[in-house]
């Protein structure tokens, strides 16, 4: 058993906490039994259906959340109404920003997703307390970071066949929450942005998505069902083909 998941059945942890992942990969794995304790008589687990927005643009954060599960994806709207998607958050992604009245980007459920909620205050509390919060705390907001420097690699130099096969394998490696992404060979999922939506995140047209979309499913990298369900057979095949 990995040491980040030795106390599983600690005692001392709270039980809603005990079987969750994001307990050991998100930011509620820098804390001891007693904050987990603490977070957790106020924290609140909620379900959203695909497209209930979560935090609007502009909104002022009243909670914080840890993603347990499903996608949720992140707008910015410009002047003239005009909407691009800037970014995607699977679990245990940390959704909102410390130490900001508000929020700059909107935030939607772009499949069913479970949030654990918790007051801004008690969070931002912690954070002032705790050395090892505030660390992982900087550790995701990194990771975040390199992988928007990597999308941008992706917007800007990649091909289009690229661009898609890239998109796909970003959704396998991060869909399942309880996965090993270092093991993930052969993968399943439910694709989780329409078309018109993918094709706005990559940049492309509709048309073009769909069209590389049936050239990775010809050559055997992708399994598509009912245009929506997704099997992965090798996902090593389809870094390759994304230029990982």
């Amino acid at each position: 058993m990995s040491e980040d998941k030795k106390d599983i059945h600690n005692s001392d942890v709270p039980a809603l906490c005990r079987s969750c992942e994001a307990r050991h990969r998100g930011i509620r794995s820098a804390l001891n039994a007693e904050q987990l304790s603490k977070l957790n008589r106020v924290a609140n687990r909620k379900e959203f259906s695909a497209g209930t927005e979560l935090v609007g643009d502009s909104e002022e954060f009243q909670t914080y959340s840890n993603v347990l599960s499903g996608v949720v994806k992140l707008t910015k709207t410009m002047m003239d109404g005009r909407e691009q998607i800037v970014g995607l958050q699977f679990a245990p992604d940390f959704l909102g920003r410390p130490f900001h009245k508000e929020s700059h980007v909107s935030a939607e459920a772009a499949s069913t997703v479970q949030l654990c909620m918790f007051p801004k205050s008690s969070l931002e509390a912690m954070l002032k307390d705790s050395g090892d919060l505030k660390q992982r705390m900087l550790e995701q907001t990194l990771t975040e970071l390199d992988e928007a420097r990597d999308w941008m690699l992706t917007l800007g130099r990649k091909t289009a066949a690229e661009k898609v096969a890239s998109f796909v394998y970003m959704i396998a490696k991060h869909i399942d929450p309880e996965a090993d992404q270092n093991e993930q060979q052969d993968v399943s999922f439910d694709l989780p942005l329409t078309r018109a939506d993918m094709a706005d995140y990559l940049g492309l047209t509709v048309e073009t998505v769909s069209r590389q979309l049936t050239k990775l499913r010809k050559s055997g990298v992708v399994e598509i069902e009912h245009n929506r369900h997704f099997r992965i057979p090798d996902m090593s095949r389809l870094g390759r083909f994304s230029g990982v």
